[in-house]
Formats: structure tokens, C-alpha cells, sequence
């Protein structure tokens, strides 16, 4: 299922996308009854009934082919110097494909490269204690250093330490929007925006011109989740937003993780919440922990061994570490803890 070679298609998944009430589940009906989104666009009401579409849903598509100039909309992304990337392009974050409820179209400021694969989100509270920030920033920094794109939301407090920490640190790093690709939110992170578009990215499903509704970020957070291996709350209330995204991680099939915090501080309980994972959650982390020992490994070595990919190693044992199951002992080197 891939349209890069037909430039034309990105304007009908763009259409698509625009019309309220055709989700991703609904386009892929469209796609297996017509086999391309150019035909399902132009098809008669009686032939998108045959495909499944009904009630408010067809309505709202017969009048949008009507009234939405694709054009004009293509133009719109452009002009906020974005680009659309659908699950039908090979460039489309591959972690976020595998989720169930995928975003059929991503706005993308910036970049998102092969070394994205390898992320570990970090999000909390907008509320942060210096404390909470400290450790987002400490952690973001040590695992970009490491090759690991830190992926947050933008907010401020936990995500915009989280952010600058990756920067500061060297590497990549992804804000994942709760509005349009065409602002920021909030307006103080303009400039912290920009560095990331830079050297990272900015991507939202939602188009342009949406506004930051507050029914808007628990989508963004499942995005979140989806496009890391695992997410790490710092520090978040028992109501935080952070606590959505762990919850849909959990869903996703992907590790959750918690920084422990003041017990008697209402911004800790959220993260101190999460039961931590008792047993390892793939095989490559069965199999990296197999070859560590008491005595350190230098990850070179671990990735001949292993015949799996610097980033896969890197990753992996990043995980290992936040798990309290492998140590750093310095020049690239691990170990187990006991």
C-alpha cells in the first residue's frame, strides 16, 4: 500500500482526512473496495454505500467533495512549510503504523528519519518541581547522546525539559501536537519549537488551522506512545494527561516506565503509580541481558554477538537500564546491576 510514485493520491488521503466522521478504519474499507483513494473520492453514493459508508459520515463526504478545493489545501501545508505523510508512504513513522487506530495523515514540520525507529518518549506534568524538570532534562540529554530520538508533547514543565534535554545533548527530538501544524502551543515555545522542526520534528494529525482543544490531546498522546518503544512519565498528578499516554502505551503493547518521586507531593502520584514490568517485554531484551554479566561489555562487542543493529543494541539496553537490569559503567561499557 504505497502512493509515493503518485504525488496526485496524497490529495485524495488529504480529502479524505478533512471530512468529519471517515476515520482510518473507514479509509481502509474505501481502499479495499476501490484500491485507490482517487477512485473512492470520485464514486457515486450508491457505489460508497456498497463500500460501507453511511449516515452522517457519507453526508458529511458527499458535501465536502463539494465545498473542499484539494488544491488549495495542498497549498495551505506548504505555505506553513510542512508536508503530509499518509500510511500509504514508505516514510510514514513505522512504530505508529503497527497501532490499531493509526493517523491515516501526519503534518510534518521538520524531518522524520530511519533513526527515529529508536525513541523513548518522556512526558509529565506541565506543573513541573525543579526537581521533575531536572531529571526530563538529565534523561532526555543522556539517552540522545546515546542515538535515542526523545519524543514529547511540547507542553511546558516535563516536555519542553524533555525536549531541550535531547537538544542539548545532541540528538533528534519530535513534538507531537495537539493543533495545527501551522501554530504553537504554548505560544512561549516558539523558539523551542523551531530548534526541534530543526533538528527533529513537529508532526500533528490534526490540519491546519486547529485550534489546542482539550479533546485533542489525548489523541496526541496515543500518537506519543505509538511512536516510541516506551514512554517514561517524570512526574505527573493521579488526573495528569502523562497517565493517558502510559495508559495507551500499555494498550500498544509498549513498555511503560515511572521516575519515582516525593511520596508526599500530589505531583508525584500519577508516577508513582505505575507498576513497574516484572519480566522482559521482548525477545532482543531476553537476549541482550543473556550476554551481559558482572563483568562490563563494550557495546561494540555486544552488537557483533548479537548480529543486531547498533540502534536495536542501543535501545535495548537503554531499556535494560531504565528497568534497573544493566548499568553504564563508562566508555560505552554495561554490566548487569547484581
Amino acid at each position: 500500500m504505497t502512493h509515493d510514485g503518485d504525488p496526485q493520491e496524497l490529495r485524495y488521503w488529504l480529502g479524505f482526512t478533512l471530512v468529519p466522521g471517515i476515520s482510518g478504519r473507514r479509509i481502509n474499507a474505501l481502499l479495499q473496495r476501490f484500491g485507490n483513494l482517487s477512485q473512492a473520492w470520485g464514486a457515486s453514493e450508491a457505489d460508497l454505500r456498497r463500500a460501507g459508508l453511511e449516515g452522517q459520515a457519507l453526508t458529511n463526504l458527499l458535501r465536502a467533495r463539494q465545498q473542499i478545493d484539494l488544491d488549495a489545501a495542498l497549498a495551505r501545508i506548504q505555505r506553513a512549510n510542512a508536508a503530509a505523510l499518509t500510511l500509504a508512504m514508505d516514510g510514514y513513522p513505522p512504530l505508529l503504523r503497527d497501532i490499531s487506530d493509526a493517523p491515516p495523515l501526519l503534518y510534518v514540520r521538520g524531518e522524520i528519519i530511519d533513526a527515529d525507529r529508536c525513541a523513548v518518549a518522556i512526558v509529565g506534568t506541565r506543573t513541573a518541581t525543579r526537581y521533575g524538570i531536572d531529571v526530563s532534562y538529565k534523561l532526555a540529554r543522556e539517552l540522545a547522546q546515546k542515538g535515542i530520538t526523545v519524543i514529547s508533547g511540547l507542553a511546558q514543565g516535563i516536555d519542553a525539559a524533555a525536549h531541550r534535554g535531547a537538544l542539548d545533548g545532541g540528538g533528534r527530538t519530535i513534538a507531537v501536537l495537539g493543533n495545527g501544524i501551522d501554530s504553537v502551543y504554548p505560544s512561549q515555545n516558539r523558539d523551542l519549537a523551531a530548534q526541534i522542526a530543526a533538528r527533529g520534528a513537529l508532526v500533528t494529525e490534526f490540519p491546519i488551522g486547529a485550534k489546542p482543544e482539550a479533546h485533542h490531546f489525548p489523541r496526541r498522546n496515543r500518537v506519543i506512545s505509538g511512536m516510541s518503544l516506551g514512554v517514561l512519565i517524570v512526574e505527573a498528578p493521579e488526573k495528569s494527561g502523562a497517565l493517558i499516554t502510559a495508559s495507551a502505551a500499555l494498550e500498544q503493547g509498549r513498555d511503560v516506565f515511572a521516575v519515582p518521586g516525593d511520596i508526599l507531593r500530589p505531583s508525584s502520584a500519577g508516577a508513582n503509580a505505575p507498576k513497574p514490568p516484572e519480566d522482559f517485554d521482548s525477545d532482543i531484551e531476553r537476549r541482550i541481558y543473556a550476554m551481559l554479566s558482572t563483568d562490563p561489555a563494550h557495546v561494540d562487542d555486544l552488537i557483533r554477538a548479537s548480529g543486531l543493529s547498533a540502534g536495536d543494541v542501543l535501545a535495548t539496553l537503554t531499556l535494560l537500564e531504565l528497568k534497573d537490569l544493566a548499568r553504564n559503567v563508562g566508555g560505552m561499557q554495561y554490566c548487569t546491576v547484581n
